[in-house]
């Protein structure tokens, strides 16, 4: 049984996790952290959690000698991790760190972590950088057609509030959100730089928040090098995403409310132009805590350690 140590148990994504640990049959808990609830009971957070007096705990940078955990993940703000990282690689050299923020997705000294499209790589990592929510769902959609493509893709994203994490802020304050839909970063959002890098090429990227909990939906816009139908789009993400148990590939648009809860992604609503068959549409959708956060690190932990890449999401719908 591997020992995994959570620090920043308490946000949307890190109590995620612990709802996946629950059922995992090679992972244990060896602590969660939270600085603002330490001593609190796990319960409160991930109700099915076993262990009723088990808590959230308070750990310093410097006492991470005294863990024992083989398992780092870091659910931290973005710019916050580099401190942890350096004290895991003097305590625990060999320890596998998985981190959900951004800060190291364009260090080519770790792996990044878009399961179905890195696993060989993600095979024995000890460096893992997930992917951020919005990335994840834009090069499933992109990375099929990455050779195809001869403009800047738009990527038009909308996200449920639980993007915007517990800090209150305009993109998770009800009231600015009720009947309402926000757009934000506009340009030069960390995603869009992602996404550019991994795919070799640029994009454009205009995120929103509405007033639902969970969830992204993306409709990306391409212009393709030759014309194309919907119905070869289809066949072709079909052959792409065969075997695939959590991609789902449709002829009909795919709608949050598909996934929402599971770890899988959907992609669909292949639409061609019919004035132009080189200008494409298409709509993928995921659970950003899911997919796009908690469920993607653990396929990439099960990854890294040769474990069945689905341990850990069997109790999901998906």
């Amino acid at each position: 049984m591997r020992r995994l140590a959570l620090i920043g148990g308490r946000g949307y994504t890190g109590s995620e996790l612990l709802k996946l640990l629950v059922d995992h049959p090679g992972i244990e808990l060896a602590l969660a952290s939270s600085g603002s609830q330490a001593g609190s009971p796990i319960r409160e957070q991930v109700p099915n959690w076993p262990d009723p007096d088990r808590t959230y705990t308070a750990l310093a940078v410097d006492e991470v000698a005294r863990v024992d955990a083989e398992i780092w993940v870091l659910a931290l703000p973005n710019g916050k991790s580099a401190p942890w990282v350096e004290a895991i690689e003097k305590a625990h050299p060999d320890a596998l760190i998985l981190d959900l923020g951004a800060d190291w997705r364009f260090d080519e000294a770790w792996v990044y972590g878009l399961s179905e499209w890195n696993r060989d790589a993600l095979v024995g990592a000890r460096r893992i950088a997930n992917p951020g929510c919005y990335a994840t769902g834009a090069q499933f959609g992109l990375l099929p057609i990455r050779d195809w493509l001869v403009r800047p893709p738009v990527i038009f994203g909308v996200s449920g509030f639980s993007g915007a994490g517990r800090t209150p802020s305009p993109r998770n304050d009800p009231d600015r959100l009720r009947d309402n839909l926000i757009p934000y970063s506009l340009s030069g959002h960390v995603h869009e730089r992602e996404v550019s890098t991994r795919l070799g090429r640029p994009v454009r990227f205009h995120p929103h928040v509405a007033p639902f909990f969970r969830g992204i939906s993306l409709t990306m816009a391409i212009d393709l090098a030759d014309p194309t139908s919907g119905a070869e789009l289809l066949a072709h993400f079909e052959a792409c995403y065969a075997g695939e148990a959590l991609v789902r590939v449709s002829e009909a648009i795919p709608e949050i409310r598909d996934v929402a809860g599971t770890p899988s992604l959907a992609v669909g609503g292949f639409t061609v132009d019919e004035r132009n068959p080189h200008r494409a549409s298409l709509v993928v959708v995921l659970d950003n805590l899911l997919k796009g956060a908690a469920s993607q690190a653990l396929q990439n932990i099960n990854l890294a350690f040769g474990l069945d890449e689905r341990s850990g999401l069997e109790f999901i719908d998906s």
